[in-house]
């Protein structure tokens, strides 16, 4: 009777076209286990098959994406599909966020490669199928609270930044925007959805060179009556520091180009204006 009982059991395959059939694209070893009555040992076993067969991706410690038909050649469902259940999977707070939430705010020009999140943990880039997820890293997630919507997908739904929060991030994190010419593309796309309150508010959350940065960037986008509530702000504050526009082209004094312009309104240097995609 235990021979026939261990035979009678479904088999992972089995398992996971359940899990598709119920809208649900992810799973972790434990439940499958639990699920299917065995032990670490052959699941991991039948698991290495379905990934041989890529039907199935091992993403992070135990976390299991299931690739549908219809995404096998891409070798992976789109991460907006997951990131939710993967991310609460870490037990971690999260925001899709930078490039990535600027196409889905409507960016007209962004056709982004790496679907960017912020989170409160050093993480490692991932790479599912032909999605690479990127991650970046913000200690205070609660300080940007205000700034994080969730957004329906079609397994359910995921957390975004704002486009006060997008615009900001894409100033403090440098190395995910694809350089200032694109950066200022992405303030002339958005700028018509800001909510300049909001932009203030989210604003403490950043450190002074950003915000100096950003104010920049909303004038020589065409919203200086936006950037108002961020410069009322400064203000406030003791007198700013020069700081440079874009710090990599001065990072070595001896090719720095020329300076071309001082903003006097921002204190910012510039030594290449930026200019907008076409």
């Amino acid at each position: 009777m235990e021979y026939e009982s261990a035979h009678s059991r479904p088999s992972l395959g089995a398992y996971v076209v359940g899990r598709l059939a119920a809208g649900r694209l992810v799973f972790s070893r434990e439940e499958a286990q639990a699920a299917l009555g065995i032990n670490r040992g052959a699941f991991l076993d039948a698991a290495e098959k379905l990934q041989k067969r890529d039907q199935l991706l091992n993403l992070r410690h135990g976390f299991y994406v299931i690739v549908p038909p219809q995404h096998l050649n891409f070798g992976s469902p789109p991460p907006a599909s997951f990131i939710d259940d993967l991310m609460r999977h870490e037990n971690r707070p999260y925001y899709v966020g930078l490039l990535k939430a600027a196409e889905l705010h409507g960016a007209s020009h962004q056709a982004v490669m790496e679907f960017q999140v912020v989170t409160n943990r050093q993480m490692r880039d991932v790479q599912a199928g032909r999605s690479k997820i990127a991650f970046y890293f913000r200690k205070d997630m609660s300080a940007v609270a205000a700034g994080i919507e969730d957004r329906k997908t079609d397994t359910g739904k995921m957390k975004i930044s704002s486009v006060e929060l997008t615009l900001l991030d894409l100033v403090r994190y440098p190395q995910a925007s694809a350089g200032l010419d694109n950066v200022l593309t992405v303030f002339s796309d958005l700028g018509p959805k800001i909510n300049p309150e909001n932009m203030a508010a989210l604003s403490h959350a950043f450190g002074r060179s950003v915000i100096q940065r950003v104010g920049y960037l909303l004038d020589a986008s065409g919203f200086a009556n936006h950037a108002e509530k961020l410069h009322a702000l400064m203000d406030g504050r003791a007198r700013p520091l020069w700081i440079e526009l874009d710090p990599s082209l001065s990072s070595d004094p001896d090719l720095a180009p020329e300076v071309q312009a001082r903003d006097e309104r921002w204190h910012v240097v510039v030594r290449r204006i930026p200019e907008r995609d076409e």
